[in-house]
């Protein structure tokens, strides 16, 4: 890097915060160009902040995927919520997602006023707009004008990577003069086994019913390289006896589909060959267990 890079280089944490199901792991996907956060139509997937880092010629930004805030109930969702407000507080600048194809706003008021409690720059990226007409777009833009004072606000398709450039260029332009914090070839500070806990974790997401997935939890029991292969044991967890069954499915149909599609992706990420065994598991009430939403490292 020349001297005049150099001095204009640019670094620094972005929070990306939004509602469940704003597109957030979209984003970061789509601006890292390849997978680290899990996506899936149901809200609320993010449980653990995650680290993408996108690193451009004058500039590292170091995204923290943030957790969807929403009103709490449950003690794991109490813990996702505080991950999200602690992220806000450690970060630089904050990316502010809001879904411009949702009919209520009441998750995203109940954040912005928590905006109220921080002077740091924050950037509105209205995601979604190949789902609503043009009008819509900018009655939005003027109704979230008046509700808080953003740097910019910016529609964005994050699935069809529409003016996703204008967001890294507006967040390039909002962090500090600095040096790189991570070397150049590190897109994220996550491990593979943490990875392959997300990855089972979204196929559990997409491939069953609405109450499983906020149910389920994912352990990576062992994680073994040989020579050829890598030999993985994972357990998900249920609540009930009832869900087990369901992920089990049918003669093992479920449960065979969850990790056809996992093991696939698992291949992709290291670029060896997997062998995957899959466990399911009845671990009662573990949503609300404080020893054990620490053992599964919430």
């Amino acid at each position: 890097m020349n001297n005049k890079n150099e001095n204009n280089f640019r670094s620094g944490f972005v929070g990306i915060i939004g509602a469940p199901n704003a597109g957030k792991s979209t984003l970061l996907n789509q601006v890292l160009g390849q997978k680290i956060s899990i996506t899936s139509k149901k809200p609320q997937t993010t449980r653990d902040r995650i680290l993408g880092i996108v690193n451009r010629p004058t500039s590292q930004i170091i995204f923290v995927d943030t957790p969807g805030i929403h009103k709490s109930t449950t003690l794991l969702n109490k813990r996702i919520v505080g991950q999200a407000m602690l992220a806000m507080e450690d970060v630089d600048v904050i990316l502010f997602m809001v879904d411009a194809s949702s009919r209520n706003y009441s998750a995203e008021k109940l954040i912005i006023s928590q905006f109220k409690k921080t002077s740091k720059i924050i950037v509105l990226a209205l995601n979604k707009i190949d789902l609503v007409k043009k009008a819509q777009i900018y009655t939005l833009v003027e109704e979230f004008q008046q509700l808080h004072d953003f740097k910019a606000i910016i529609p964005i398709s994050a699935k069809n990577n529409i003016q996703v450039k204008n967001i890294l260029e507006e967040v390039e332009g909002s962090l500090a003069k600095g040096p790189r914090l991570f070397p150049e070839e590190t897109f994220t500070d996550v491990s593979e086994k943490f990875m392959v806990k997300e990855i089972i974790r979204e196929k559990v997401f997409r491939l069953t019913g609405m109450e499983i997935p906020y149910s389920s939890a994912v352990t990576v029991d062992s994680f073994e390289v040989e020579k050829k292969l890598i030999v993985i044991h994972a357990s998900i967890h249920v609540i009930r006896d009832s869900q087990k069954g369901i992920i089990i499915g049918k003669k093992g149909s479920m449960l065979s589909q969850i990790g056809t599609k996992a093991r696939k992706d698992i291949e992709q990420m290291t670029g060896q060959k997997v062998l995957l065994k899959l466990f399911v598991k009845v671990t009662k009430n573990w949503v609300d267990n404080k020893r054990i939403l620490d053992e599964f490292g919430y």
